[in-house]
């Protein structure tokens, strides 16, 4: 098994390679690299979460997640993963998961507890008496794209499980190092752990891909 990317291994490379690096997109490494520093010397699985999560974003959130009319979070992630598929050549994206499938990728898909449907259906909302039938039914789509190898389907389905995962924490709806319900928090923090130092290794591999905008520049 390949071992994961640490804090220093992206760091000495991001150093190494600065200079070359368009002015926004050596922002992104920059500040992606430095929440995964800090998720590493976290020692909770929500803190690693959420660092993590602030990683992600500063890899991938342009201005146009940040417009009045924008087309949803989702949706950006989701064009920032083709991007970064179309590059993998090496497959490492897809390797990265598959190594760690029998590990926190299945426990993360297993769990109904960051289902959307779920959370609909118990939140008595009409349409979604059904959540246990489609839960089997994306587990099974889920690992059929596994063993297609389609990586753009498995980043997906395990982005709408993280995605569900995010908005319970940040909105507020669980409690810090609650002992309830803990296995999605530590799973998800495992995925996101592997996952995004290899997007933002590849970005530093592509730096002239166009890697949008931060929002938020460095001002002066």
């Amino acid at each position: 098994m390949t071992a994961d990317l640490t804090y220093d291994q992206l760091k000495a490379k991001q150093r190494r390679l600065r200079e070359n690096f368009p002015e926004t997109m050596g922002l992104r490494v920059h500040r992606a690299i430095s929440w995964i520093g800090r998720a590493e010397t976290c020692d909770d699985d929500d803190g690693k979460f959420i660092f993590l999560w602030i990683a992600f974003n500063a890899a991938y959130a342009d201005e146009n997640v940040f417009q009045v009319k924008q087309p949803g979070e989702r949706s950006a992630f989701t064009e920032f993963f083709e991007r970064l598929i179309a590059l993998d050549e090496q497959r490492r994206i897809y390797n990265a998961i598959w190594q760690r499938f029998s590990g926190p990728v299945r426990l993360l898909m297993s769990n109904p507890y960051v289902f959307n449907p779920f959370w609909q259906h118990h939140n008595g909302i009409e349409g979604f008496e059904d959540w246990e039938e489609r839960f089997k039914a994306s587990s099974r789509a889920f690992a059929q794209a596994v063993q297609n190898g389609d990586t753009k389907r498995v980043l997906s389905f395990v982005f709408d499980r993280l995605y569900v995962l995010r908005n319970q924490i940040v909105h507020g709806g669980s409690t810090w190092n609650s002992g309830i319900n803990r296995a999605q928090v530590r799973d998800g923090a495992a995925v996101l752990a592997f996952l995004v130092p290899v997007f933002v290794d590849l970005m530093m591999d592509n730096p002239r891909e166009d890697w949008g905008k931060p929002f938020y520049p460095v001002v002066s």
